[in-house]
């Protein structure tokens, strides 16, 4: 059946490349799908530093080393489909695309990762991409000698306020905390840029202009006065949201609608695997979504054989 595969993987970034890769090497006929472009979160990172072996390299770089590389071993890779219905209940996996075509396989691991998670405030609706943005390596360029927010203070904050000193004229950092939840060097190198003010134990509360951004209000934690303050862009870092609405109902999902697998990887469904930042975890990082796509993939592969023997042995008698 040319619609059938042994595996099939949703999402094509980090994990999912990374599985595919393991799985057609194996000799495991794979097909990879994704909604959007190749790569998911990586490609938004300018620059990847901490990657073992590689001293520094683009997001965009990295995803398109791995694409290559899955496709060389055999994977099959459909990217900007819409997955219109999955059925993964029964020992055949069914997924649909585009409300028109049907995939099947023995098994499926998910990795559809995340999205940026919204401040969710007044005005932020109305001027995304009108002066607000969630990925500096996209728009960095548009805030050239203008001033900027980047709210936030995790490791994607700093690092990204970082960068985007190379373009804005002044970038302010606004925290809800009155410490960061970030690794030093990414502080360090935050408070030691002469670009970079801080604006501790404050959030924004709102966001206010015309046709675009002209200007945010800020409200203290610890005082709660507001404060108003001009700005021409603002850059929101406050983590990721799971990418996993079309799952509810089908597999468990925890209170934070993240996949609960166990340490195999394995969903509550069998044959389901789960992999990368849409699964529960401590640490989302590029190097941990890779180990993620292997351990999905090596379950997955193992499921697969079993399957094929069980077959062989029935087949004989």
């Amino acid at each position: 059946m040319s619609n059938h595969y042994d595996v099939i993987v949703i999402g094509a970034g980090a994990a999912g490349l990374t599985a595919g890769i393991y799985l057609s090497r194996a000799k495991i006929s794979t097909l990879i799908l994704n909604e959007g472009a190749v790569g998911g979160q990586m490609v938004l990172t300018h620059e990847i530093a901490n990657y073992p072996g590689i001293e520094s390299i683009s997001g965009y770089e990295l995803a398109r080393g791995m694409k290559l590389q899955a496709q060389k071993f055999g994977s099959v890779i459909k990217s900007n489909i819409k997955i219109t219905n999955l059925a993964l209940d029964d020992a055949l996996k069914k997924v649909t695309i585009n409300n028109k075509e049907t995939f099947t396989s023995h098994a499926v691991i998910i990795a559809t990762g995340g999205k940026p998670r919204q401040l969710g405030v007044n005005g932020e609706d109305e001027f995304k991409g009108k002066g607000i943005s969630y990925c500096a390596t996209c728009d960095g360029d548009f805030f050239t000698g203008k001033e900027i927010i980047v709210a936030g203070g995790g490791n994607s904050a700093l690092e990204e306020a970082v960068s985007l000193t190379k373009y804005a004229s002044k970038v302010t950092i606004i925290h809800q905390f009155d410490h960061f939840q970030a690794l030093e060097h990414y502080v360090d190198a935050a408070k030691n840029n002469p670009k970079i003010n801080f604006i501790m134990e404050s959030k924004i509360a709102e966001f206010i202009g015309d046709y675009s951004l002209r200007k945010v209000r800020i409200e203290n934690q610890s005082t709660k006065g507001i404060t108003g303050m001009n700005v021409d862009g603002v850059f929101v870092f406050v983590g990721y949201v799971p990418n996993t609405e079309k799952l509810e109902g089908l597999i468990e999902l925890n209170n934070n609608k993240e996949i609960v697998v166990d340490k195999n990887l394995s969903t509550n469904v069998a044959g389901v695997f789960a992999a990368g930042d849409s699964i529960a975890k401590r640490y989302r990082q590029v190097t941990t979504a890779v180990a993620d796509g292997t351990i999905a993939a090596l379950g997955a592969s193992e499921y697969v054989n079993n399957l094929k023997k069980e077959k062989m042995l029935v087949e004989s008698l």
